[in-house]
């Protein structure tokens, strides 16, 4: 099921890449329709890669988040 999601998540990439290109030049030309959608096919991988992999980011797994200081004065 996770590869048909990917699939479909990348397709959405590609084809939303492709009409805001249309929007900025309704006569661009098939390479650039091509290069849009190949940017937003491997874009959709670069979000979902900074978002934490599957979109399902662990809040408690900030390996490089300090740890938090005793302010307490004893």
């Amino acid at each position: 099921m996770g590869e048909i999601t990917n699939f479909i998540e990348e397709a959405a990439g590609a084809f939303a890449a492709d009409k805001a290109l249309e929007a900025v030049d309704p006569n661009a030309g098939m390479l650039a329709k091509a290069a849009a959608a190949v940017a937003g096919f491997e874009g959709v991988g670069k979000v979902k890669e900074m978002l934490g992999g599957d979109g399902n980011a662990d809040a408690n797994n900030d390996a490089d988040a300090p740890a938090p200081s005793d302010d307490s004065q004893s």
